[in-house]
């Protein structure tokens, strides 16, 4: 019966949290962020302080699901975050994730999907932060690469979409593109989820028996130097570089599994 009720509690707990979720993200864009923009006019100056606002407001979600009895985490290598122009690529296991390193990681830029981007309850956070969106054609690989030059830190999941519920990850070729056009090192963090919960086509009211447990853990760096240079084309440098990342994440889930 414990059992029983400690997960109908947290089914409530969950819910509270992403009503919470969204009530914030309203609250930022009819109050939060006008006033931002009427304090800071220099454009620079304020997509900084939408940042920093939106990494305490993602602090402040995970604290609450934590303090709900939702979820736990461990967040091991955070210091290898703290440096400015870095590339971090990470798997995609759950709704969330997202949420956990625009929490921890300083400067942090992303890529925002079109419907993200429009959305009334996240559209002015993700506007206001300056984010980038995935409607910028192609000057998106080239927007990620200034945003990185200019020393923000690009949060990517090269997957595209969060990993199917069978666990087979499969990455495409933009991310790799990033690095080797903008002659970037990446900066892997492999997520582990267990039990899975929130996956691709998960209801978000079908938690798990017990509590979810969170392992983030940011990996060496790797360079491309191995895959660029001696005549190779961009074209099969990223070809290359995406296998590399391919087996390096299947191998990192697979071994977390």
């Amino acid at each position: 019966m414990f059992k029983r009720i400690g997960r109908y509690w947290r089914v409530l707990a969950t819910g509270l949290s992403f009503l919470a979720f969204g009530i914030g993200g309203l609250l930022l864009r009819i109050v939060v962020f006008p006033l931002l923009q009427l304090v800071v006019w220099e454009r620079a100056a304020r997509v900084t302080a939408a940042r920093a606002i939106l990494r305490l407001t993602f602090r402040g979600f995970v604290g609450l699901m934590r303090g709900l009895g939702v979820l736990r985490y461990e967040f091991i290598g955070l210091e290898k975050l703290e440096r400015g122009g870095l590339l971090i690529l990470a798997n995609h296991p759950s709704l969330i994730d997202t949420v956990f390193l625009m929490a921890f990681v300083k400067r942090a830029d992303c890529i925002v999907k079109s419907h993200l981007w429009n959305n009334p309850f996240t559209r002015g956070p993700v506007r206001a932060a300056g984010y980038i969106s995935n409607d910028s054609g192609e000057q998106l690989v080239e927007a990620c690469i200034a945003s990185l030059r200019a020393g923000n830190n690009l949060i990517i999941f090269p997957e595209g979409t969060r990993t199917p519920a069978g666990g087979a990850i499969s990455l495409k070729r933009g991310a790799a593109n990033i690095a080797v056009r903008g002659a970037r090192a990446v900066t892997p963090v492999v997520i582990d989820c267990q039990p899975p919960t929130l996956g691709k086509g998960d209801k978000w009211w079908r938690v798990p028996d017990r509590f979810v447990q969170f392992r983030l853990e940011v990996k060496d760096d790797i360079e491309i130097g191995a895959f660029v240079g001696a005549g190779v084309s961009e074209v099969m440098a990223v070809r290359h570089l995406t296998d590399h990342l391919q087996r390096f994440f299947t191998g990192e889930y697979q071994g977390h599994a």
